[in-house]
């Protein structure tokens, strides 16, 4: 679907420390009892990732209905905001799955399927498609499903008083949705209502993108008669999104603890029928709990299971683990500009601090990600090479190298724009001979984060960079994203993660216009690259696959965000239900799951 923008999961924890520091930044005595901490010395059990399944069957009969208990991984409250139109963090995304408004199915390389609550219908030579409710669909409260409510989610984003941040350069794609939303007209022209299932919209340009729910395509539906009346800048704190959302899916929300749970019961009126299940409860449990509470049965699925607790499951005989590649990757993103809220765009500032192209480089040779990797996520994670992640098969360029750990390229980097240890201290001075540090955003979260982060500060350390974590600390998820978003002045570096969803183009991330374009990078080159991919002329995919491929080794080179890691998704499952399948093209459908016990097996 639309980018699932994952402010989503961002992990970035490892099972031992690297290198250890006291807290005066000195080596650690390497004593015998320190030694399991050294990468070297570690036992490796890289874990042979094609061998993870995808699906899995359990014997037994199944009993009647039953609650499906869901483990929230999450080391901070959820917010609670359940509009896809407004939401912006994976947790939140993560419990709305359960009653999603989702219009469009997806088949295994991320197409369109004719088989969800909508039909979509493409009119490329005359920009236009057609989009079609199929059957008499019903809102969980037991109203129809209406044209308007396919229409009303591009009024909330495309309205004069939405703050979110889906109203960017893709979503600007359909006609008339900008003079919409400058207040120049009443409605979007480019929208229009065929009769009470069926909508028209008209596009700037139809690319491939449409098909994996771009190019201003929206796929999920709102429901118009809960929501008319409340005005678009309330949306957010309204009872309505925080309280009683009306929804789609197949289950309907039920009892909502503020940032703790969430219970879901059957959705009576859901399109496909009555799941089988009566409730799924949902919630938040910190990310070093999790290990125990599948132990102890307390839970039938983890969403974000942490990689690195991998060996945790192995030994478990009533967990099941599963696993498939993620859609996303970790990077680390350099401050270059600001957003201009006002004007919804990325302004680019040469003069900023990290703008210097040798500099970013050398901070991304300076990373030893490949034995974090390798020791400390058993081959889970590896290093990226690239913003797009492998899955994307026709897209993703594996040819680009990346940048691979090597101290003695960034120090020639360093030297070569002008980095020197002047006053040999060991850590270098700007290019006038000032004193240089670089502030670095860092999200908390298990208490094996701070030894990452500390890692690789000490790698920068070794190539003469003084990184300095920004507050001092790492930053709660929330704050993190607040601090970054706003373009906190004491951010020049910030360690993070994307969730792509289930369309690779990089335009809602990367283009002038996005305002999750947190680095605020932009040139004309960049504009006309990201235009590219999801041009008419990309219709023919060698041409399309050619920008991609473009675009990613443009990236590479400036360097303004460069990928960490690769990530494969562990999904651990109790044994007590029936049938799980987590492959992309045949993923479980809610309302099938069945248990086959009255609690999770222990």
């Amino acid at each position: 679907m639309k980018k699932n923008w994952l402010l989503l999961s961002v992990v970035f924890a490892v099972m031992f420390v690297l290198a250890a520091c006291n807290k005066d930044g000195k080596d650690a005595e390497k004593t015998d009892a320190g030694k399991k901490d050294n990468p070297e010395q570690a036992e490796e059990t890289k874990v042979d990732t094609t061998s993870l399944p995808m699906e899995i069957t359990n014997d037994g009969d199944v009993i009647k209905g039953g609650t499906l208990k869901v483990g929230l991984v999450v080391d901070t409250p959820f917010k609670g905001v359940f509009s896809w139109e407004l939401y912006d963090d994976n947790p939140d995304s993560e419990i709305m799955k359960y009653a999603t408004n989702a219009l469009f199915e997806m088949d295994g390389d991320f197409q369109v399927k004719d088989t969800g609550i909508a039909k979509l219908e493409v009119d490329k030579d005359n920009k236009k498609a057609k989009v079609t409710i199929q059957g008499d669909v019903k809102w969980s409260d037991g109203k129809a499903l209406t044209a308007d409510d396919l229409i009303y989610p591009y009024e909330i984003i495309g309205h004069p008083d939405y703050e979110g941040v889906r109203y960017d350069d893709d979503f600007q794609n359909i006609v008339g949705v900008q003079e919409y939303h400058d207040g120049k007209a009443k409605t979007i022209s480019g929208i229009k209502k065929i009769d009470e299932k069926s909508i028209e919209i008209t596009f700037k340009k139809v690319s491939p993108a449409i098909y994996s729910i771009g190019d201003g395509l929206w796929g999920y539906a709102a429901p118009k008669h809960q929501l008319e009346s409340i005005p678009v800048k309330e949306l957010i704190s309204s009872d309505a999104v925080r309280k009683t959302p009306v929804t789609l899916g197949a289950f309907r929300f039920d009892k909502i603890v503020n940032g703790e749970s969430v219970q879901f019961v059957a959705n009576e009126n859901y399109f496909r029928g009555k799941p089988k299940l009566d409730k799924v409860v949902i919630e938040v449990v910190p990310s070093s709990s999790i290990g125990e509470a599948l132990k102890t049965g307390k839970y039938d699925v983890a969403t974000s299971f942490p990689t690195n607790q991998y060996d945790s499951l192995k030994g478990l005989s009533n967990v099941a683990i599963l696993g498939r590649p993620e859609l996303a990757y970790s990077y680390i993103g350099f401050k270059v500009g600001k957003y201009d809220k006002a004007n919804r765009k990325n302004i680019f500032n040469e003069k900023s601090k990290m703008n210097d192209v040798n500099l970013r480089q050398a901070i991304g040779y300076a990373m030893d990600i490949e034995s974090v990797g390798e020791k400390f996520y058993q081959g889970l994670r590896v290093r990226a090479n690239s913003l797009i992640p492998p899955v994307f098969a026709s897209y993703y360029d594996g040819t680009l190298e990346g940048y691979k750990y090597d101290p003695e390229k960034a120090k020639e980097l360093l030297d070569k724009a002008g980095y020197k240890d002047t006053d040999g201290d060991g850590i270098r001075e700007d290019k006038d001979g000032k004193k240089f540090s670089i502030r670095l955003a860092a999200m908390s979260g298990s208490d094996t984060d701070e030894a990452i982060v500390e890692y690789y500060r000490q790698n920068w350390k070794e190539v003469g960079l003084n990184v300095e974590l920004t507050t001092g600390r790492l930053i709660e998820f929330n704050s993190f994203y607040d601090k970054v978003k706003a373009d906190d002045p004491e951010i020049d570096m910030f360690m993070a993660a994307w969730g792509t969803g289930t369309n690779p183009s990089p335009a809602g991330l990367y283009s002038e216009g996005a305002e999750f374009n947190m680095s605020r990078f932009v040139s004309p080159e960049l504009s006309k690259m990201l235009e590219n991919i999801d041009s008419a002329e990309a219709m023919d995919p060698k041409y399309r696959s050619d920008a991609f491929r473009t675009w990613q080794e443009y990236m590479s080179e400036t360097a303004t965000t460069i990928p960490t890691m690769f990530r494969t998704e562990i999904i651990p499952v109790n044994k007590r239900v029936k049938n799980y399948n987590v492959n992309y093209a045949t993923e479980t459908q809610l309302q099938t799951i069945e248990l086959t016990a009255d609690a999770p097996l222990k």
